[in-house]
C-alpha cells in the first residue's frame, strides 16, 4: 500500500488531497469496494474519468471530504475536481511514476477537499491536478521518510494551526526570568523584549505565587509565539500542577529536584501527555547527577535540568553551582541543561562554552534601563534566527 498527501493553492479553491494506492485484491481494494458500495449522504464517491465513458486506469475513486449540499457544489466536484484527479493519475502513468504494467493491478482512493465557497473552476482544476499529481509521486516514492519527519517536526508550522508551537531544538537559548512579583513592571519588560526564536520567557515563582498560573496567559497575550516556562518548583502533586500549567497555556513546567521521586515522575509523565516540557530545578540538590541517575532507573527523564544558584546565595558572592554539565548530558541523552544564578554578559560566553543550552537571566535584564538592548546583546551569543516561514520546496 502506498499513501500520499499534498496541499496546493490558496483561498477557497485550495486543494488538499489524501490518497491510497494499492493492489485491487488487497486492503486498498477492499476499501475501494466499500467506498463504492457503502455511500453516505453528501459524500458520494465517484469514479475518476478522463471524459464520460472513459474511466482512468488504475481505477480511481474520488471521495469528497466536505459534505456536498446541493447540485451547484456537486457540479464542482463532478466537474473540475474529479477531472483533475483523473488527469493526474493518467499523467502519472504516462510519466512512469505509476508503472504502466501495474495499471490493471492497482486501485487508487483519493479524498478531495473542496471548499463550499470555491468558485473559480480554473483554480479548482489546476490546484487539484497539482495536489493529486504531487500526492501520487510522494506515495510511490515513500515520501516522507522517517528522518525527514523527525527533522521537520519541530521546525515546520501547520498553516491552519492558528498558533505557533515552539520546540527547543536549536540551542543555546536565552531565558528571561520574570522573578519580580509586580506585573506592571514585568508587563513592561515583556513588551520591550525583542521577538526572537532563541528567546524564552519564564513566569518566575514569585510572580506566579502572587498572580497564579493565569499570569502565563497575560504573557502569551503580549508575546503569543514565545516559549513560556511556568516556574512552579513543584514539590507535591506533580501531575496536578503540570496539568494546571498546561491548561494555562505554558510550554514548560519547572519541578523542584527536592521533590519526592514519585512526584517528579508523575510530573514528567503528565508533561509528556500534554505535550509540554518538563524541567527539574536542582536548586539546593546536593548531588544533581545522583538525582538524575535515580530518575533514569525508571526511564523517566526531564527535557531540561536546571543548575541553579539561589538569589539569596548569589548575594553572598558565592561561586556559581553549574556542576558537571558533560556528565549530566551523558546521563540525560537529549536533555538540555540550563544554568541560572549570576549569569551576566561577561560570563555568558563561558557558560555556553561549558555546554549550557539555556542561559537563565533575571534581574540582569528585568531591572535594566534598556531591556531590549541588554537582551539583544545576550541573543548575539545565540545562533541566527530560525526561518519558521520558509517556503517548502521539497515537492
Amino acid at each position: 500500500m502506498y499513501v500520499g498527501e499534498a496541499l496546493i493553492g490558496e483561498g477557497p479553491e485550495v486543494a488538499h488531497i489524501d490518497l491510497m494506492i494499492g493492489d485491487k485484491y488487497g486492503p486498498v481494494g477492499v476499501a475501494f469496494t466499500n467506498a463504492m458500495s457503502r455511500m453516505s449522504a453528501g459524500h458520494t464517491p465517484l469514479f475518476a474519468v478522463i471524459r464520460p465513458n472513459l474511466p482512468v486506469k488504475p481505477s480511481t475513486v474520488v471521495v469528497p471530504k466536505v459534505t456536498v449540499r446541493n447540485m451547484k457544489e456537486a457540479g464542482k466536484m463532478f466537474g473540475p475536481a474529479q477531472s483533475a484527479v483523473a488527469k493526474a493519475v493518467a499523467d502519472s502513468v504516462e510519466e512512469g511514476v505509476i508503472p504502466e504494467d501495474k495499471a490493471e493491478e492497482l486501485v487508487v482512493i483519493v479524498s478531495v477537499f473542496l471548499h463550499p465557497q470555491a468558485e473559480d473552476y480554473n483554480k479548482i482544476y489546476r490546484y487539484n491536478y497539482g495536489a493529486a499529481k504531487l500526492a501520487i509521486k510522494r506515495a510511490m516514492e515513500g515520501f516522507p521518510d522517517i528522518k525527514k519527519v523527525l527533522y521537520e517536526k519541530d521546525r515546520s508550522r501547520h498553516p491552519s494551526l492558528g498558533m505557533k508551537v515552539t520546540k527547543l531544538w536549536d540551542p543555546p537559548y536565552l531565558q528571561v526570568a520574570l522573578d519580580i512579583p509586580k506585573w506592571e513592571h514585568m508587563e513592561r519588560v515583556v513588551k520591550e523584549l525583542p521577538r526572537n526564536d532563541h528567546l524564552i520567557i519564564e513566569a518566575g515563582t514569585p510572580l506566579i505565587k502572587r498572580y497564579g498560573v493565569d499570569i502565563v496567559g497575560k504573557i502569551k497575550e503580549i508575546k503569543p509565539e514565545t516559549f513560556v516556562v511556568a516556574d512552579l518548583k513543584t514539590l507535591d502533586t506533580g501531575n496536578l500542577e503540570t496539568r494546571m500549567v498546561s491548561d494555562a497555556g505554558a510550554d514548560a513546567v519547572v519541578i523542584s529536584g527536592l521533590a519526592p521521586l514519585r512526584t517528579i515522575e508523575k510530573a514528567i509523565e503528565e508533561a509528556k501527555k500534554t505535550g509540554i516540557y518538563s524541567s527539574i530545578d536542582m536548586l539546593n540538590v546536593t548531588n544533581p547527577i545522583e538525582r538524575l541517575s535515580e530518575l533514569s532507573i525508571g526511564g523517566l527523564m526531564p527535557d531540561v535540568v536546571e543548575l541553579h544558584r539561589a538569589i539569596d546565595v548569589e548575594e553572598l558572592g558565592e561561586k556559581h553551582a553549574w556542576g558537571d554539565i558533560e556528565e549530566i548530558k551523558r546521563i540525560g541523552g537529549k536533555m538540555l541543561v540550563a544554568v541560572a544564578g549570576g549569569i551576566r554578559e561577561e560570563n555568558a560566553p563561558e557558560a555556553i562554552k561549558g555546554g549550557a543550552d539555556i542561559l537563565i537571566v533575571g534581574r540582569g535584564i528585568t531591572n535594566a534601563r534598556d531591556v531590549e538592548g541588554v537582551a539583544r546583546r545576550f541573543l548575539r551569543l545565540m545562533k541566527e534566527e530560525i526561518d519558521q516561514y520558509r517556503v517548502m520546496t521539497d515537492f
